[in-house]
């Protein structure tokens, strides 16, 4: 059967949260109907008009791009015009698009991930920490018979993550004692009298972005008309998010060995680089798409090689100047390694869930540049 929209939205916002987006972005849902039911997602980095034709032709009404369809406010909307013509398109076809951008570059198994690990490096970090997950603790308290129900509402709603484990909870029987009051309408017990119910405290992590949606989804599980519950804020140290990562090759080579390595693992013809190519790389940092003005951030962490796209003149010059050796694969060869992984992840989570709906690659290849 066709899933809504919002079903996948919800799968992709649980690996890639909205709030991690950089103010100046617009990651999030871009144009459609997120109630509209689909049975194929098509996958690709652009929102261009081949990649319109090809969800279309493939009969994808959802494209999830990373670089978002509007990124700065639009201010007219012309058919005449390229941009117009394909929101004309888009709308005329009813293809929604849902954009994950800088959201998905931060985040464990995101763009930095997937470009760090095609490349066989090991022992990964983070190259620049830009925050850390806030937590709360949930407690609710749950008549006997309820527990699933109520268990399996806040887990799926996003409570109970620990890694790459769901579900994650702790339930302890007690009594709960309480007195149905004039104007209520109890569950359990009668007005004015003084109840004694068997029930299981269930405990859980929630994310602080996720807090709003798991409360709702309690309550409307929960079957007592006023739901007991306790929250605390965590203070424990919580995953770590933020641009790049760092990591050491299985055995060191020369640089241009490794610059070899990466026109293989990245399907590229051909490459920018700075470094004599006799010198050895052991140490290496990445980020996918423009991440230059990290070369700081490398060098502090003890990386020898900085691989990135969109290097700026001067800025080559001062990354060589410091010693520091980079490769610049291109802005598409960084980021377009994260679409199988997400491919991966919506097909696992899918197949979990018993959502029956076809998560697809994109064959349109959107980089803009060719080479001789």
């Amino acid at each position: 059967m066709p899933v809504e929209i919002s079903e996948i939205i919800c799968l992709i916002e649980k690996t890639a949260p909205p709030y991690l987006a950089e103010t100046w972005d617009n990651s999030g849902f871009q144009l459609g109907e997120p109630g509209d039911k689909i049975t194929r997602v098509l996958l690709a980095l652009d929102v261009t008009t081949a990649v319109a034709a090809e969800a279309r032709k493939k009969g994808a009404g959802l494209i999830i791009s990373h670089h978002p369809l509007f990124f700065k406010p639009v201010k007219t909307i012309r058919y005449d015009r390229p941009e117009g013509e394909l929101i004309r398109y888009l709308i005329a076809h009813q293809i929604s698009v849902y954009a994950a951008h800088t959201n998905l570059d931060l985040v464990e198994g995101g763009v930095n991930t997937a470009l760090a690990q095609i490349l066989g490096l090991k022992d990964l970090s983070i190259l620049q920490v830009a925050g850390r997950e806030e937590y709360f603790k949930l407690a609710v308290f749950v008549p006997l018979g309820h527990l699933d129900q109520v268990r399996s509402a806040i887990s799926e709603t996003g409570a109970g993550w620990i890694g790459n484990y769901s579900h994650c909870t702790f339930a302890s029987p007690g009594t709960g004692t309480f007195k149905p009051l004039a104007g209520t309408n109890p569950f359990i017990g009668n007005i004015g009298e003084i109840e004694q119910v068997q029930e299981i405290r269930l405990e859980t992590l929630v994310p602080a972005n996720r807090l709003n949606g798991v409360l709702q989804a309690m309550s409307k599980a929960h079957p007592y008309e006023e739901v007991a519950y306790d929250l605390y804020r965590l203070e424990n140290p919580s995953g770590a998010y933020g641009l790049g990562r760092v990591g050491t090759l299985p055995q060191a080579m020369p640089f241009g060995l490794f610059a070899e390595r990466v026109k293989d693992a990245l399907g590229l013809v051909t490459l920018r680089f700075g470094g004599a190519l006799d010198e050895t790389v052991s140490k290496v940092a990445v980020c996918g798409g423009s991440g230059a003005d990290l070369w700081e951030a490398a060098l502090s962490c003890g990386a020898d090689t900085l691989l990135t796209s969109d290097f700026k003149y001067h800025t080559a010059q001062q990354i060589l100047a410091n010693g520091l050796k980079f490769v610049d694969p291109g802005h598409y060869g960084t980021e377009a390694v994260v679409l199988p992984s997400l491919q991966n992840y919506l097909r696992s989570r899918c197949r979990d869930l018993n959502m029956d709906v076809e998560i697809i690659l994109s064959e349109t290849k959107t980089d803009p540049f060719e080479y001789l």
